[in-house]
């Protein structure tokens, strides 16, 4: 274990936490919020006092990163980022427990927007801004993002994104990691600036559209009203409702949209399941539920937009689903699971893992019918390795293990069964909203201070893909070789 550039790249990236924390003190000092302004400062302060105490007395005597450095760097920067992100919640008083403050920023980072507010128009706009904020840095990766501006990151450092972006294979797309993270972030950030000129076109207020593109694009679902989107007009909802669906597309593909390969593009049996998905879903509820809204482009319209939001794993609502019939609140169950494509910013199991695990069923019904005949399972026209096989394999064991566990754990919390289920998926999901007393008009505030805990560690399993964190946490990982 090269424990000295580990210890130096967690200064990194406390240090980019401290800095990040600038652009909602700003918000804080412009709407005259000087209490929380303070807060943010004495925040900063420690943060950067940590991350140079950190970065300078470890001095590496190698750079080199390989897999053990990648999972602990991640699992230990996605603690230490929350911890730190939740300080100017606790310190300014708004939220005044800290476990609660924590459960809000592992929230945010995770883009799960699972909140224990009660009343969020009551807060500060810096920190409405700083939560939101979160979401937008957790959805293409903390790592993902330093990686990009640090300009002496090695390029072993594909193991951190490995290790931190969702899905069953992380590629390069360049040859090095560190311009792929460019590429991805100029990706994330050209779709965020489309999205809020897009938004505030269509009437929403400035701050309002940044807020809720920062919850769109991370797919994180933090509201800002207590209706969440439900009181913008039709215009706003169909805009945040199609970038809920492209930020739940894996970024490849806008790459090979960039230089031109659209053939690979459409070729792409990950995108037409996850299209095929969307539509039959809408097209169900909105049969299901035209009962309820009687117009059939108010039906199309909620439809839609909780679908969208669902399988993205975002959380925004613009009606109480809660209320739908149980078909609808089904599939709804059902894309809570599947979640968006891999390489995007859903969470989720991913539509990639499900595809290759029904290939893989169908692979061993027919081994059984024909015992000595050599079959593989192919992906996007290409043989799927067996060693990614077996991943898949042995991650969707564990995703159910970890479901079943934080289920029964909370279990012990005096809710119903709907409650306990429902409030597990969505934050090992990282979706937010459940049903029942977690529904989109609720809150997690009435669950206990262990219950936070599980919930919040359930974040981060479910955003880390369960392996990295477990992994990080080993101690028999970071002995020396």
């Amino acid at each position: 274990m090269n424990r000295q550039m580990v210890i130096n790249t967690l200064g990194h990236i406390t240090l980019a936490a401290g800095a990040l924390m600038t652009l909602p003190t700003l918000v804080s000092l412009i709407c005259g919020e000087y209490r929380v302004m303070w807060s943010f400062l004495i925040v900063i302060a420690i943060a950067l006092a940590l991350g140079l105490l950190m970065k300078f007395v470890t001095k590496p005597t190698s750079k080199i990163i390989y897999a053990r450095e990648g999972f602990v760097i991640v699992s230990f920067s996605w603690i230490m980022m929350s911890l730190i992100g939740a300080l100017p919640f606790t310190i300014s008083g708004e939220i005044p427990s800290y476990i609660d403050a924590l459960f809000e920023t592992v929230s945010g980072f995770t883009t799960t927007g699972a909140s224990i507010l009660t009343d969020v128009e009551s807060m500060s706009y810096g920190l409405l801004f700083w939560r939101s904020f979160s979401h937008w840095i957790g959805g293409m990766g903390v790592l993902v993002f330093v990686m990009a501006l640090i300009p002496n990151i090695p390029d072993r450092a594909i193991h951190i994104m490995r290790a931190e972006m969702p899905g069953p294979e992380v590629d390069k797309i360049l040859p090095r990691a560190r311009d792929t993270a460019k590429i991805l972030y100029i990706i994330y950030i050209a779709l965020t600036v489309i999205e809020i000129v897009l938004l505030k076109l269509g009437g929403m207020p400035l701050f309002d559209s940044v807020v809720h593109t920062f919850g769109t694009a991370g797919t994180g679902g933090f509201g800002i009203k207590a209706d969440s989107i439900a009181s913008y007009n039709p215009y706003l909802q169909w805009v945040i409702t199609i970038f809920m669906l492209i930020f739940a597309l894996n970024f490849n593909l806008y790459f090979l949209l960039i230089i031109g390969r659209i053939r690979s593009v459409i070729r792409s049996s990950e995108l037409w399941c996850f299209v095929i998905i969307v539509l039959a879903s809408v097209g169900i509820v909105s049969l299901n539920v035209f009962h309820i809204y009687g117009s059939f482009s108010e039906t199309l319209r909620a439809s839609a937009f909780q679908v969208a939001s669902i399988i993205s794993t975002t959380g925004f609502a613009t009606t109480n689903f809660d209320l739908w019939p149980g078909l609808s609140k089904a599939i709804l169950l059902f894309l809570m699971i599947v979640g968006g494509c891999a390489g995007s910013t859903a969470g989720g199991l991913k539509v990639s893992r499900i595809i290759i695990l029904m290939k893989a069923v169908f692979r061993e019904l027919k081994k059984a019918l024909h015992p000595r005949s050599v079959r593989v399972v192919k992906m996007e026209g290409k043989k799927v390795d067996e060693q990614v096989l077996s991943g898949v394999t042995s991650y969707f064991t564990v995703y159910v293990l970890c479901i079943i566990v934080i289920f029964i754990l909370l279990s012990i919390e005096p809710v119903s069964v709907e409650t306990n289920l429902s409030a597990t998926l969505a934050c090992f999901n990282n979706i937010g909203p459940g049903l029942d007393a977690v529904g989109p008009t609720l809150s997690y505030a009435e669950y206990s201070p262990f219950s936070k805990l599980l919930l919040s560690a359930a974040m981060l399993l479910g955003r880390l893909e369960i392996l990295p964190l477990i992994l990080g946490l080993n101690p028999l990982l970071w002995k020396k070789r």
